[in-house]
Protein backbone atom coordinates (compact mmCIF):
# COMPACT_ATOMS: atom_id res chain seq x y z
CA UNK A 1 0.00 0.00 0.00
CA UNK A 2 1.36 3.39 -1.01
CA UNK A 3 1.13 5.72 1.70
CA UNK A 4 2.43 8.73 0.12
CA UNK A 5 -0.14 8.16 -2.98
CA UNK A 6 -2.71 8.19 -0.47
CA UNK A 7 -1.63 11.31 0.98
CA UNK A 8 -0.45 13.30 -2.33
CA UNK A 9 -4.27 12.11 -3.01
CA UNK A 10 -5.66 14.04 -0.41
CA UNK A 11 -3.87 17.09 -0.90
CA UNK A 12 -1.46 15.93 2.25
CA UNK A 13 1.76 14.87 0.51
CA UNK A 14 3.40 16.88 2.76
CA UNK A 15 3.26 14.71 5.63
CA UNK A 16 4.47 11.82 3.69
CA UNK A 17 8.16 11.46 5.04
CA UNK A 18 6.37 11.91 8.40
CA UNK A 19 4.66 8.70 7.89
CA UNK A 20 7.12 7.11 6.22
CA UNK A 21 9.89 7.85 9.04
CA UNK A 22 7.65 6.42 11.65
CA UNK A 23 7.04 3.28 9.40
CA UNK A 24 3.08 3.65 9.00
CA UNK A 25 1.98 1.28 6.63
CA UNK A 26 -2.31 0.93 5.43
CA UNK A 27 -2.44 -1.35 8.90
CA UNK A 28 -1.89 0.71 10.79
CA UNK A 29 -3.30 3.99 9.18
CA UNK A 30 -6.58 2.25 9.60
CA UNK A 31 -6.81 2.08 13.49
CA UNK A 32 -4.57 6.26 13.72
CA UNK A 33 -6.92 8.23 15.96
CA UNK A 34 -6.08 11.96 16.20
CA UNK A 35 -3.97 11.69 19.75
CA UNK A 36 -1.88 9.57 16.94
CA UNK A 37 -2.11 12.11 14.53
CA UNK A 38 -0.88 14.64 17.42
CA UNK A 39 1.98 12.91 18.16
CA UNK A 40 3.33 12.76 14.17
CA UNK A 41 3.57 16.31 14.51
CA UNK A 42 0.70 17.26 12.26
CA UNK A 43 -0.22 20.31 14.12
CA UNK A 44 -2.81 21.63 11.88
CA UNK A 45 -6.70 20.44 13.16
CA UNK A 46 -7.89 20.82 9.50
CA UNK A 47 -5.43 18.41 8.32
CA UNK A 48 -6.15 15.85 11.18
CA UNK A 49 -9.69 16.12 10.76
CA UNK A 50 -9.14 15.43 6.87
CA UNK A 51 -7.00 12.56 7.75
CA UNK A 52 -9.27 11.04 10.01
CA UNK A 53 -12.17 11.45 7.80
CA UNK A 54 -10.20 9.86 4.69
CA UNK A 55 -9.10 7.28 7.64
CA UNK A 56 -12.59 6.40 8.51
CA UNK A 57 -14.12 6.10 4.42
CA UNK A 58 -11.42 3.35 4.57
CA UNK A 59 -13.43 1.40 7.01
CA UNK A 60 -11.11 -0.79 7.89
CA UNK A 61 -10.21 -2.10 3.96
CA UNK A 62 -6.65 -1.36 2.95
CA UNK A 63 -6.58 1.89 1.25
CA UNK A 64 -6.56 2.29 -2.50
CA UNK A 65 -6.02 5.60 -4.89
CA UNK A 66 -9.85 4.95 -5.33
CA UNK A 67 -10.69 5.52 -1.65
CA UNK A 68 -8.41 8.45 -0.98
CA UNK A 69 -9.87 10.20 -3.94
CA UNK A 70 -13.09 9.45 -2.66
CA UNK A 71 -12.24 10.01 0.68
CA UNK A 72 -10.80 13.70 -0.56
CA UNK A 73 -14.09 14.93 -2.12
CA UNK A 74 -15.81 13.91 0.95
CA UNK A 75 -14.06 15.89 3.20
CA UNK A 76 -13.30 18.92 0.69
CA UNK A 77 -17.13 19.81 0.78
CA UNK A 78 -17.59 23.42 1.64
CA UNK A 79 -18.63 24.20 5.12
CA UNK A 80 -20.12 27.32 4.38
CA UNK A 81 -21.88 28.42 1.17
CA UNK A 82 -20.07 30.47 -0.48
CA UNK A 83 -19.35 34.35 -0.81
CA UNK A 84 -21.43 36.10 -3.60
CA UNK A 85 -19.78 39.03 -4.57
CA UNK A 86 -22.75 41.20 -6.00
CA UNK A 87 -23.84 44.90 -6.37
CA UNK A 88 -26.37 46.05 -4.58
CA UNK A 89 -28.78 48.54 -5.72
CA UNK A 90 -31.80 50.75 -4.17
CA UNK A 91 -35.55 49.82 -5.93
CA UNK A 92 -38.02 51.87 -5.95
CA UNK A 93 -41.62 50.03 -6.30
CA UNK A 94 -43.97 52.24 -7.82
CA UNK A 95 -47.74 50.46 -7.53
CA UNK A 96 -50.85 52.03 -9.44
CA UNK A 97 -55.17 51.82 -8.63
CA UNK A 98 -56.98 50.74 -11.48
CA UNK A 99 -58.46 54.73 -11.66
CA UNK A 100 -55.10 56.42 -11.51
CA UNK A 101 -54.19 54.13 -14.76
CA UNK A 102 -57.42 55.37 -16.67
CA UNK A 103 -56.34 58.88 -15.75
CA UNK A 104 -52.84 58.28 -16.68
CA UNK A 105 -54.46 56.85 -20.33
CA UNK A 106 -57.07 59.67 -20.13
CA UNK A 107 -54.26 62.43 -19.86
CA UNK A 108 -52.05 60.22 -22.17
CA UNK A 109 -54.74 60.33 -24.72
CA UNK A 110 -55.54 63.73 -24.72
CA UNK A 111 -51.54 64.87 -25.15
CA UNK A 112 -51.15 62.94 -28.22
CA UNK A 113 -54.39 64.12 -29.69
CA UNK A 114 -53.68 67.93 -29.45
CA UNK A 115 -56.82 68.45 -27.17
Amino acid sequence: MDVAAWLRGLGLEQYAHLFRDNDIDGEILCGMTAEDLKELGISSFGHRRRLLNAITALGGEPPTRDMAESATSATSAPTSPPRIDAERRQLTVMSATSSALRHSRRVLTRRISGS
